[in-house]
C-alpha cells in the first residue's frame, strides 16, 4: 500500500549528531559548533541528520534547548539532507507536546523512543505511539527501538500493528543488533511503505543485505566517508567494497564499548581534532585502558598517528 508521505526520502546513513556544549556541568549547547558539525557531516556524505538521538544526549537537555538547537540544525541543513528529531519522553503527554513543537520546525520526521526505565504493556506502547502519531498527522514518525537502553523490546507484532494502523508511522530504527529481528520487521511490513533502519553501526552491511533502507550510525559523526561508503558502495553493487568498509569500521566502533556511553563518541571526535567538547555530566571522558584501546583501534584504522 503506497503512502502519501515521501518515505523514499528516508534512506542511507543518518547521523545522530553530537551536541557540543560549552561546559560539562552546565551543559549549555554551543550552537555555532553544532552548526559546524552539521556542515561537516553533510559535506562528507551523510544522508540525514537525527537531532537528539541517544548519542546527541537528548536526556541531558530540556525541551526548549532541544527545540532551539533543532531550529539551528534545520536552518543550517537548508534542505540538503532530511532532518529528524528525537523524542525520548516517558510520559505520553510530554512526548506529544514535544513532537508537536518539533513538527512546527518542519523536520522531515520525528523519531520516538520506546518509553525507557518503565516497561509498558504492549497495548500501552501501542497507545503511546498512536497518541504521538495522531498529534502530528502531517509529519512522518519513526519508532526508535533500543532494548539495550530502554530495558525491553517491543514485540514485532505490535510494531507491525502500529505501522499498519497509523499512516504516518513510516519506519523504525532497530537498535537490537539482531539481524533476525530486523529481517522479520522487513517481512511484516513489506506490504506498506515502511523504512527499516539498522541502529547498530556494526551491522550496516548485513542489514542492507536483508533489505534495510540504511542505518543510523553514531560513528558517522567522525568517520562519515567510511560509514557512508558501506551504503554507497552497496547500492552501486560493490558488495566487496561495502563489506571492506564494514570490516574496517567494526573494531573502531567496538573499542568504544569499554568506555562510558555516550562519552566515547565525543572522545573519538576530540581525538580526531573535531572540538566536540565534553559530554554532559555525569558522563566523563574515557581514560586508562578504555582510552588507550580506542586510540589503538583508531591507529589501526589509519585515523590517528
Amino acid at each position: 500500500m503506497a503512502s502519501k508521505f515521501d518515505v523514499e526520502r528516508l534512506k542511507g546513513i543518518v547521523v545522530p549528531i553530537i551536541t557540543p556544549v560549552t561546559d560539562a556541568y552546565d551543559g549549555k549547547i554551543d550552537i555555532a559548533r553544532l552548526c559546524d558539525q552539521v556542515d561537516y557531516v553533510i559535506e562528507h556524505g551523510v544522508d540525514g541528520i537525527l537531532a537528539f538521538g541517544s548519542n546527541s544526549e537528548f536526556y541531558m537537555f530540556d525541551d526548549d534547548e532541544m527545540i532551539e538547537a533543532t531550529r539551528a540544525i534545520v536552518e543550517r541543513a537548508a534542505g540538503r539532507v532530511p532532518v529528524f528529531f528525537g523524542v525520548g519522553h516517558i510520559r505520553t503527554s510530554k512526548a506529544v507536546a514535544l513532537a508537536k513543537r518539533a513538527a512546527e520546525l518542519n523536520v522531515d520526521a520525528v523519531s520516538v523512543l520506546t518509553p525507557m526505565f518503565i516497561h509498558p504493556t504492549e497495548e500501552a506502547n501501542y497507545h503511546h505511539f498512536k497518541a504521538v502519531a495522531d498529534a502530528i498527522p502531517d509529519t512522518m514518525v519513526l519508532i526508535y527501538s533500543n532494548p539495550g537502553r530502554a530495558g525491553y523490546a517491543m514485540t514485532r507484532n505490535t510494531i507491525s500493528r502500529i505501522a499498519h494502523d497509523c499512516e504516518n508511522i513510516v519506519g523504525i530504527k532497530d537498535s537490537s543488533g539482531d539481524i533476525t529481528n530486523l529481517q522479520e520487521l522487513i517481512r511484516l511490513t513489506d506490504d506498506i511503505d515502511f523504512a527499516v533502519f539498522a541502529g547498530k553501526d556494526t551491522v550496516v552491511f548485513p542489514a542492507l543485505c536483508c533489505g534495510a533502507v540504511g542505518a543510523v550510525c553514531s560513528t558517522s559523526n567522525m568517520y562519515p566517508e567510511l560509514v557512508c561508503g558501506i551504503y554507497d558502495k552497496f547500492v552501486e553493487g560493490d558488495y566487496k567494497g561495502a563489506l571492506e568498509n564494514q570490516t574496517k569500521l567494526n573494531p573502531i566502533r567496538l573499542s568504544q564499548d569499554a568506555a562510558s556511553f555516550p562519552a566515547a563518541t565525543k572522545d573519538m571526535a576530540n581525538l580526531m581534532g573535531m572540538n566536540a567538547g565534553p559530554s554532559v555530566l555525569p558522563t566523563e571522558p574515557a581514560d586508562g585502558a578504555a582510552l588507550e584501546g580506542m586510540k589503538a583501534a583508531m591507529r589501526a584504522g589509519g585515523y590517528l598517528d
